[in-house]
C-alpha cells in the first residue's frame, strides 16, 4: 500500500510541477506578446499569443484572446482576429459591448460581414447578464466612473506635457479633488444602504467603480470601508485584488511598507518609483495568489522596468523614495 501511495504521490507531484512550468511559460509569452504590441509589432505579437494559447488550449483568459484579436486586426489579419472574437463571444462569454464597439484597434474589421455577428453575440451576452442588474444603481455608477476616469486622463496628459510639478497639473488636481468629493457622496450612500454589491447586481464596471472611489478617498474613509471590502471579498462579491490594492495604499499612507507592490509614486522631477514593500523577492508570488500579474507586466503600464536587485538596493538608500 505504501508503494502505491508513493507512486500516486509522485504522479501528482509531476503533474503539478508540469502545470506550474506550463503556467509560467504561458505568462512569459503573454508578457512578450504585450511588449510586441506596445512596440507596434502587431504580427509578431499575434504569433506570440498563438504560442501561448497552444499551451493552454481552451483554458485561456478572455482578456488574452481579446488582446490577440486586437494584434491580429492591427496586422490586417482579419481571419485570425475573428477566430478569437468568435471564441470569446460564445454564449455566457464576453459582455463588454461598449468597449468592443468603440475599440479603435478593431476598426479594420468593421467593414467585414462578420463584425455585425460579433457585436450581436456580445450584445446578447450583455443583455443576458443585465437582466439581473439594479439599473438605477448601475446608471449612477456609470456616471461616477466616467467622471473619475475623465479628470485623471486629463491629469496624465497634462503631467506628460507640462511636467508633474507644473501649475497646469496643480490646477487639474483641484478639479480631481472636487470630482472625487462629489463621487464619494454617491458611493458612500450606495455602500451604506446596500453594502458592497457584486458584479451580478452592478456589473463588472459598477463593482469596480465602488473600489475606485474608495481607493481615491482619504485615509480615514479607506480605513472605514476596509472591513466592508474584506467582507465582500470573503463572500465573493468583489475580486481579491481590489482588497490588495486598497491594503497597499493604506499601508503606504501609514508610513508602512506595502505588500503587493501596487503603489507607484513620483519624485519631484516626475520620475516614477515603486514605493517600499515587504519581502520584494516574493512579491510576484503574492500578486499571483490574488490574481494580479507580475511586477514586470504591471510596471510596463507606467513605462517602467522591474529590476528586483536594483529595487532592493534602493530600499537600503536613506534618500531614495522619500
Amino acid at each position: 500500500m505504501k508503494i502505491v501511495t508513493l507512486q500516486i504521490a509522485a504522479v501528482f507531484l509531476c503533474f503539478f510541477a508540469s502545470y506550474a512550468q506550463e503556467a509560467a511559460a504561458y505568462d512569459d509569452l503573454i508578457l512578450e506578446a504585450n511588449r510586441l504590441y506596445q512596440s507596434q509589432k502587431y504580427s509578431e505579437s499575434g504569433k506570440t499569443y498563438e504560442k501561448a494559447f497552444n499551451l493552454t488550449g481552451d483554458d485561456t483568459q478572455t482578456s488574452d484572446r481579446y488582446n490577440a484579436a486586437c494584434s491580429w486586426a492591427l496586422a490586417d489579419e482579419a481571419d485570425k482576429a475573428f477566430k478569437h472574437l468568435f471564441i470569446i463571444s460564445r454564449p455566457e462569454g464576453y459582455t463588454n459591448y461598449s468597449h468592443i464597439s468603440q475599440d479603435t484597434d478593431l476598426t479594420s474589421l468593421h467593414n467585414d460581414t462578420r463584425w455585425d455577428d460579433i457585436l450581436t453575440r456580445v450584445k446578447q451576452n450583455r443583455e443576458e447578464v443585465e437582466q439581473y442588474w439594479d439599473k438605477p444603481l448601475v446608471a449612477v455608477l456609470d456616471s461616477v466612473h466616467q467622471s473619475d476616469q475623465s479628470v485623471r486622463k486629463t491629469l496624465g496628459a497634462l503631467g506628460d506635457q507640462h511636467g508633474w510639478q507644473s501649475e497646469e497639473v496643480k490646477a487639474q488636481w483641484k478639479k480631481v479633488d472636487r470630482v472625487d468629493s462629489i463621487n464619494l457622496i454617491k458611493v458612500k450612500r450606495i455602500l451604506d444602504e446596500h453594502g458592497w454589491l457584486g458584479s451580478d447586481v452592478l456589473g463588472d464596471e459598477g463593482n469596480m467603480t465602488l473600489f475606485l472611489v474608495i481607493q481615491h478617498s482619504d485615509l480615514e474613509i479607506q480605513e472605514n470601508y476596509l472591513p466592508l471590502l474584506q467582507k465582500a471579498v470573503s463572500e465573493g462579491n468583489t475580486p481579491p485584488h481590489f482588497l490588495a490594492l486598497l491594503q497597499d495604499r493604506i499601508e503606504i499612507r501609514n508610513d508602512r511598507p506595502q505588500i503587493y507592490g501596487s503603489q507607484v509614486g513620483r519624485t519631484e522631477t516626475g520620475e516614477a518609483f515603486v514605493a517600499p514593500m515587504i519581502d520584494p523577492d516574493h512579491v510576484d508570488e503574492r500578486r499571483a495568489s490574488i490574481g494580479l500579474d507580475s511586477m514586470e507586466s504591471y510596471l510596463s503600464n507606467f513605462d517602467m522596468e522591474w529590476d528586483l536587485e536594483a529595487y532592493k538596493r534602493s530600499l537600503k538608500s536613506p534618500d531614495k523614495n522619500e
